[in-house]
């Protein structure tokens, strides 16, 4: 009979269980989830000098889950929104064994209590037109993948899709009738968005005769662009627009960076808020706020800079285990 003090049981329940089988969490939750146990079993493991596979509930105390997010803090170098992100994923799996277990109600509210830490929303990364402009012409259209990743690019600033949806985009979700293009999103909900007409020209040119369940965007070999891929694409273009827009240097440019400069573009076209979340797929709009709060807050800083160089005086010219193994094979 299995030991219902150890570990290994209990985080296999919550993922396999849970939150794959019960709540039909997407699969990069999952992914973190699994990888938030496998950092948090390696230091424990090390930490109490015991293999994962012996580790106890008992042995995951608060102190030591305060230790565990202090080293994910200033070891691993992670964001206060990483080590959150990790503590809401333990909070999560201790809340399942207290309400699985009564006699870890205990330990299980002992763990909840952990406080999250205090993040200062940060001001949402986009390009400005131009720099936008600048990345959409930074592939070499007289090659094939040039004018692939032209219409990928073209693509994720019309649709603001989030890479995975590109990625999982089919020929099938294709509207050219409507113009309209359907993005499956996070929680299997989708929705509509428009196309350009040049966005639209552009998807047809490229997949052509294709069937309607094949993927829109592959790569050189002929196989599904991956979510991955697409990152990988967009950082080399961006590399590319630098020489022509100086100001990229600055920034860092992935397809989520798209997906703000679509909605910020939109906001700023005099786009209302609920179209825009409609737009995005945002599930609530205070989520969307975020892009008006970020706005006003980059106008005022402007607003600030431009008034100081007005101000400013001229200046004179110048001259392991096998639960390890598990977790990492889900």
């Amino acid at each position: 009979m299995t030991d219902p003090t150890l570990v290994g049981p209990w985080i296999h329940r919550f993922l396999l269980d849970h939150v794959r089988a019960e709540r039909h969490l997407s699969l990069n939750t999952q992914r973190s989830y699994r990888d938030t146990f496998v950092l948090l079993l390696t230091f424990a493991a090390k930490h109490g000098r015991r293999a994962a596979d012996r580790l106890k509930l008992e042995h995951l105390s608060p102190k030591l889950l305060r230790a565990f997010l202090q080293h994910l803090a200033q070891t691993r170098h992670s964001t206060a929104s990483t080590v959150n992100q990790r503590l809401a994923a333990l909070r999560a799996w201790a809340r399942f064994v207290g309400a699985q277990s009564p006699e870890h109600t205990a330990w299980s509210g002992q763990l909840r209590t952990l406080a999250f830490r205090k993040t200062a929303p940060p001001l949402l990364p986009y390009l400005e037109r131009a720099e936008m402009r600048a990345l959409l012409d930074a592939p070499d259209r007289r090659h094939v993948q040039g004018r692939r990743d032209a219409t990928l690019l073209l693509f994720l600033y019309n649709s603001g899709a989030r890479a995975s949806e590109a990625a999982d985009l089919t020929i099938g979700d294709l509207d050219w009738t409507a113009a309209a293009v359907t993005l499956h999103g996070k929680g299997n909900k989708c929705r509509r968005c428009p196309l350009w007409p040049a966005t639209g020209k552009a998807l047809q040119q490229l997949v052509g005769s294709r069937l309607p369940t094949e993927r829109v965007f592959l790569n050189r070999q002929g196989h599904p662009l991956t979510r991955f891929g697409l990152h990988t694409l967009v950082e080399r273009h961006t590399v590319t627009a630098r020489r022509q827009m100086p100001s990229l240097r600055a920034k860092k440019v992935s397809p989520h960076t798209i997906r703000h400069t679509t909605a910020m573009h939109l906001l700023q076209a005099g786009v209302d808020i609920n179209t825009i979340r409609a737009w995005l797929g945002h599930a609530s709009l205070q989520t969307t706020h975020l892009y008006a709060e970020s706005d006003l807050k980059m106008k005022a800083r402007a607003l600030r800079q431009c008034e100081t160089s007005l101000t400013r005086p001229p200046s004179p010219r110048p001259s392991g285990s096998g639960l390890m193994r598990l977790l990492k094979s889900l």
